[in-house]
């Protein structure tokens, strides 16, 4: 199964006029950044499609799209880690979203505020 590109679940459709500006991936998924608004940290990458971005259009709740248990979460709904959705930004090729959010507690589901808070493969040059 995959995520579909249409969305009437719940009655929450996405205006057809962003949809079209989407550009999916075979999945039919777009990729979504959350960034903290206080800080500007980037904090998550997550997945959406049509829904899972009305969802979050209509609710200001982070709703992203799981590919593995294939199905729509909303972040903190079972971590108490929420994100609340203050702008949505699509990037000039429809192909990202962005999402400032603020964010309570983790971001990351290692625990962490943000999931690049690990691996420097290039440090800041001094």
């Amino acid at each position: 199964m995959t995520a579909r590109a249409d969305c009437c679940n719940e009655g929450m459709s996405l205006d057809p006029a962003i949809a079209t500006r989407l550009k999916r991936n075979e999945a039919g998924l777009v990729a979504a950044i959350a960034q903290e608004k206080s800080t500007g940290d980037v904090l998550m990458m997550a997945w959406m499609d049509d829904e899972a971005l009305a969802r979050t259009l209509e609710t200001r709740k982070a709703t992203y799209y799981s590919r593995s248990r294939q199905q729509y979460w909303v972040k903190g709904e079972t971590s108490g880690h929420t994100q609340y959705v203050h702008e949505v930004r699509l990037d000039c090729d429809g192909d990202a979203i962005l999402l400032i959010v603020d964010q309570a507690g983790a971001a990351c589901h290692t625990g962490t505020h943000t999931c690049w808070d690990g691996d420097v493969l290039l440090p800041e040059s001094a």
